[in-house]
C-alpha cells in the first residue's frame, strides 16, 4: 500500500511537471501565457531573457511564443528551438493595404493562436505579455481578481484616445473605454469574443491618419504607431469588457516603486539606469549576442555597491529592479550560450555572482499576498479598498510650452523625478499654438497632456504665459480620468531631491500644502479684499502644492478665474500693492492661486523644508526635496541663470550641457553655512548636466570625442543672442517675473579657458616665427657689414623699415587675436 501512494504521488508530482505547473503552486484553473514575437535577432535575446524568467517565476501552465515570420525570413531564421512556438503568417505588411506596421502581429497572432492550436481548446486564462518584460514571480489571473468579464490588466495612462474624439469614433461604448495594456489576464470565452475585434479595430485605427496627432493619440510620433494598444482598448469595450486595472503589478526599470509595493513583472520598453551604467534596449536592436558565445549585456554595479549609491531605502529597491533586470537577462543567455553548444566561458567574477547562492537568493520567485493585490475596479471609478492600501495615489503635474527653454527644464525635471523616488505617475502640461505643435521636436521628452496655448488670450488678446498654467489644470482635469487622490504641482525650472508626499507633510482633504511666497504682499491689502470674499484666508503661497483631488476639481476654475480677473485690474499694478517690481503684472497668477484658494477657504499647511532656491544658505538638519533654480546664484567666480539660456536649443544639440560648476574639494571650508549653500548650488547644475548627457546617450549621439565642443558652440549662441539682442527685456518678464542680477560674471570658465588655450598656442609659434625672422635678418644685417664694409645704403634702411612694419603687423595681429578672446 505504501509503495502504490508513493507511485501516486511520484505520478501527480511528474503530472504537474509535464502539464507546466510546478509542484506547490498548483493551479485550480488550465493557465496558458501568450507572447508575440518576429523573426529577428532583436526578438530572440528577448525571447531568452523572457523564457529564462518564466521558468524562474514558476508561472504555471505552458507558454507560447507567437513568432510572426515572412517566408524570407523563416529561411535565414535561427532561433526556432528558442521556446514552445506557433508560427504565425507574418502580417507587418497588411495583405491588403501594404501598411508597415509590425505590432498588428500581437493581435494576428492570438487570432491565429485561437483558430488553429490544440491549446487554445485546453485552458481557462490566458495571461499575454510582451517579449521585453522578465517575471518575477507567478502571474495567477484568479489571484489578481480577474473574472469572467472583467479582465485583469496594468495602467498605461498616455492612451489618452479613450477620453475624447478617437474613442467616439470608433466604439459605440467610448465610457467602456480603458486605458490599458502591458499585463492582461482574461478567461479564454473573452478572449475569443475580444481577439478579432483587438485585430479589427487596430486596422480601423491604423488606418484613421486624420487622428494620428499627438494630442488625440498621446502617440509621441504623431504615426499611429500605437494603434494596436488603441484596438485593445476599443475591441474591449466593444466586447463589454469591464478591466480591474492595477498599477502594482508592472513597473519599468528605472522607476521607482511604491512603498509597500513589490513588482512582479518588469518592463524595460524604456531606457534606464543605476549610477554611470545604463540600458536601453533599442542599443541592441540589431544584435546577435545569442549567437555569440561568451557575449553578454554590459554587467551593471553589484548589491553592495548599489548600497553605497542610495541610502533611501525605496529609491534603492528601485535601483535594485533595474540590476535584477539586466542579470536575469544575462543569466539566460549563460544558459543559452552552454544549449547552443559555447565553451565553458572563461571564470569572471560577474559570472561567478550570476551563479552563486546570493543571486538565487534575490531573484526567489515573488508570490503574491492579499496586502499587495491592490486592484483598481474600471467601472466604480477604480476606487480602491482602503483597508489594503497603504498609502494614497499621487499624480505629479508640471506646466510647459513648446520652446527649447522649457525643454531643457523638463529633461532636468524629469531626469530627477526618476532619481527621487517620487511614488505615482507623471504628466507634463504642455501649452502649445497649433503652428508651434508642427515643428515642435521634444514630444518624448515626458508623458505629456497637449493643450491649447492661451499666452495670447482669446478674448482680451493679452499676452501672458503664466495664465498657461492654471488653463492647462482646468484642460487636464476635464479631459483625463484620474485615479491619484493627491495632485502634486511643480515647476518645470525644478530639480526634485526627494519624494513629496501628502502623508509625510500632512496634506488632507481641504488642507493643501505649499511653501512660502512671502512678496506676495497683496494677501495683506486692499488687493485681497478687492479679489476674494475671504481675505482673512490668503495665503502668501506657492511654488509646490500639494491638493487633494476633489480641492483640485473645485479650486482649479477659480484659479483661473481670478488670474484673469487681477490680470485686468491695472489700476492696482503698483509695486507697493502686489510686490511686483515691474508693476506689470507678471505674478498675477500667483495671486490667482492664492485669491482662488481662499474663495474655498482652503487654508495651507506652509512649510518651510520642501522647497530652497539655490544660492540661499539652508537651515541646517533641512532635507529639501526640490531645489527652484528661478533666481541667479553664484560659486565664487562661476554663476548660472536660466534666463541666459532661453533661446539655446541644449536638447537637440549633440552633447550640450551648461558650465560645470566649480568641484565641491576647491572650496572655502571655514564657514559651514556657505560651505552647504555652494554644495547646493553645485548639486542642482550638475544633475541638470548629467541628465542632458543621458538625454543625449539615449538618443544615440555620436562619439562627443568626433565632434567640435558642444559647449563652444553653446557659447557662441548665448554671445550671439547678446549681441543681437534676442535677450529683449520684455522676453525675460514674461517667464521669469523674479528679479535677477544680471551679473558680467561668466559663467562659462571652463570653455573660456579652452578656447585661450589654443589661441595661446598659435600666439606663442608666431612668436618663435617672429623670433626665427629677426634672427635670420640681423644675420643678414651683420653679414653686409662685413661682406660690403662700409656700404650702408637704401637697401639696408629699407630693410630695417621692413622688418619694423613686419613687427607691427604681427603686433597688430596679436591684438586684435586677444580682442576676439576677450569676446
Amino acid at each position: 500500500m505504501a509503495k502504490f501512494l508513493a507511485l501516486m504521488i511520484l505520478l501527480s508530482f511528474w503530472g504537474s511537471f509535464i502539464s507546466g505547473q510546478k509542484p506547490g503552486l498548483d493551479a485550480p484553473y488550465r493557465i496558458h501565457t501568450l507572447f508575440s514575437v518576429e523573426c529577428q535577432n532583436y526578438f530572440d535575446w528577448q525571447t531568452v531573457g523572457f523564457m529564462h524568467s518564466f521558468k524562474k517565476a514558476q508561472q504555471p501552465g505552458p507558454v507560447t511564443r507567437l513568432l510572426s515570420c515572412t517566408k524570407e525570413e523563416k529561411k535565414n531564421y535561427k532561433g526556432m528551438d528558442l521556446a514552445p512556438t506557433l508560427e504565425v503568417p507574418s502580417m507587418s505588411k497588411h495583405p491588403k493595404t501594404g501598411d508597415w506596421y509590425p505590432a498588428i502581429n500581437k493581435p494576428a497572432g492570438i487570432v491565429h493562436w485561437l483558430k488553429h492550436s490544440k491549446d487554445a481548446q485546453n485552458v481557462d486564462w490566458v495571461v499575454i505579455l510582451d517579449a521585453d518584460m522578465i517575471l518575477r514571480g507567478p502571474i495567477i489571473p484568479w489571484e489578481l481578481g480577474a473574472e469572467k468579464g472583467r479582465p485583469v490588466a496594468a495602467y498605461y495612462g498616455y492612451l489618452v484616445g479613450c477620453d475624447n474624439i478617437l474613442a467616439k469614433l470608433h466604439t459605440k461604448h467610448p465610457e467602456l473605454c480603458n486605458k490599458v495594456g502591458g499585463l492582461l489576464a482574461m478567461h479564454i470565452d473573452d478572449l475569443r469574443v475580444l481577439a478579432p475585434l483587438w485585430l479589427s479595430k487596430t486596422e480601423e485605427v491604423r488606418e484613421d491618419r486624420a487622428h494620428w496627432a499627438t494630442n488625440i493619440t498621446g502617440d509621441i510620433y504623431g504615426k499611429g504607431w500605437i494603434s494596436e494598444m488603441y484596438g485593445y482598448s476599443f475591441g474591449a469595450a466593444e466586447a463589454g469588457l469591464r478591466h480591474k486595472i492595477n498599477d502594482d503589478l508592472m513597473i519599468y526599470p528605472g522607476y521607482t516603486p511604491r512603498p509597500g509595493v513589490e513588482p512582479i513583472l518588469l518592463h524595460y520598453g524604456l531606457p534606464f539606469s543605476v549610477g554611470n551604467w545604463s540600458f536601453s534596449k533599442l542599443d541592441h536592436h540589431e544584435d546577435g549576442i545569442v549567437y555569440e558565445c561568451g557575449r553578454f549585456f554590459p554587467e551593471p554595479p553589484y548589491p553592495r555597491e548599489v548600497k553605497l549609491m542610495e541610502s533611501d531605502p525605496n529609491k534603492r529597491r528601485g535601483l535594485f529592479l533595474s540590476i535584477e533586470c539586466i542579470n536575469t537577462m544575462n543569466e539566460g543567455l549563460l544558459l543559452q550560450h552552454a544549449r547552443n553548444g559555447c565553451p565553458k566561458p572563461k571564470w569572471s567574477k560577474y559570472l561567478s555572482f550570476l551563479k552563486s547562492k546570493t543571486f538565487a537568493e534575490l531573484t526567489q520567485p515573488k508570490l503574491l499576498t492579499p496586502h499587495r493585490i491592490q486592484t483598481e475596479v474600471a467601472e466604480e471609478g477604480k476606487e480602491i479598498n482602503e483597508a489594503i492600501r497603504q498609502y494614497p495615489k499621487i499624480h505629479t503635474l508640471f506646466s510647459t510650452e513648446c520652446t527649447p527653454y522649457f525643454d531643457w527644464q523638463t529633461v532636468g525635471f524629469m531626469h530627477s523625478f526618476h532619481l527621487s523616488g517620487q511614488s505615482g505617475n507623471i504628466t507634463r502640461l504642455l501649452s502649445c499654438t497649433d503652428e508651434d505643435l508642427k515643428e515642435y521636436k521634444g514630444h518624448d521628452l515626458a508623458p505629456t497632456h497637449y493643450v491649447p496655448s492661451m499666452s495670447l488670450h482669446p478674448l482680451t488678446g493679452d499676452w501672458y504665459p503664466a495664465i498657461n498654467k492654471p488653463a492647462a489644470v482646468v484642460h487636464w482635469l476635464n479631459h483625463v480620468n484620474i485615479d491619484a487622490e493627491y495632485i502634486v504641482i511643480l515647476d518645470a525650472d525644478m530639480i526634485l531631491r526627494g519624494p513629496i508626499t501628502p502623508w509625510e507633510f500632512k496634506a488632507a482633504r481641504g488642507r493643501p500644502v505649499s511653501t512660502p511666497y512671502e512678496y506676495l504682499i497683496g494677501c495683506d491689502n486692499e488687493l485681497a479684499k478687492l479679489h476674494t470674499r475671504h481675505p482673512e484666508a490668503c495665503d502668501k503661497v506657492g511654488g509646490v502644492i500639494i491638493m487633494h483631488i476633489d480641492d483640485l476639481r473645485e479650486f482649479a476654475l477659480l484659479w483661473l478665474l481670478k488670474t484673469e480677473e487681477v490680470r485686468a485690474d491695472k489700476a492696482h499694478y503698483a509695486t507697493n500693492i502686489t510686490g511686483d517690481i515691474y508693476q506689470s503684472g507678471w505674478i498675477s497668477e500667483m495671486y490667482g492661486y492664492s485669491f482662488g484658494a481662499a474663495e474655498l477657504k482652503l487654508r495651507h499647511h506652509i512649510s518651510s523644508e520642501i522647497l530652497i532656491y539655490p544660492g540661499y544658505v539652508p537651515e541646517p538638519g533641512v532635507n529639501y526635496r526640490v531645489f527652484h533654480y528661478g533666481l541667479e546664484f553664484k560659486v565664487g567666480n562661476w554663476s548660472f541663470d536660466k534666463a541666459n539660456w532661453r533661446e539655446v536649443d541644449l536638447v537637440n544639440r549633440c552633447w550640450a550641457t551648461f558650465p560645470d560648476p566649480p568641484d565641491p574639494s576647491t572650496l572655502e571650508q571655514a564657514d559651514e553655512n556657505l560651505l552647504q549653500r555652494d554644495l547646493l548650488s553645485i548639486e542642482c547644475v550638475k544633475t541638470l548636466n548629467e541628465a542632458l548627457r543621458l538625454h543625449h546617450k539615449r538618443r544615440n549621439c555620436p562619439d562627443p570625442t568626433t565632434l567640435s565642443d558642444p559647449k563652444l558652440d553653446t557659447i557662441k549662441d548665448v554671445t550671439s543672442s547678446r549681441k543681437f539682442g534676442r535677450f529683449a527685456g520684455n522676453d525675460d518678464m514674461r517667464s521669469n517675473p523674479v528679479p535677477r542680477n544680471h551679473s558680467q560674471e561668466s559663467s562659462l570658465p571652463k570653455v573660456a579657458d579652452r578656447l585661450f588655450s589654443t589661441l595661446r598656442f598659435w600666439i606663442i609659434l608666431l612668436w618663435v616665427f617672429s623670433g626665427l625672422g629677426f634672427m635670420l635678418v640681423m644675420l643678414v644685417v651683420f653679414s653686409g657689414y662685413k661682406g660690403k664694409g662700409s656700404s650702408k645704403g637704401k637697401s639696408n634702411k629699407n630693410r630695417r623699415r621692413s622688418y619694423t612694419g613686419f613687427l607691427k603687423m604681427n603686433i597688430g595681429d596679436r591684438q586684435t587675436r586677444k580682442s576676439e578672446v576677450s569676446l
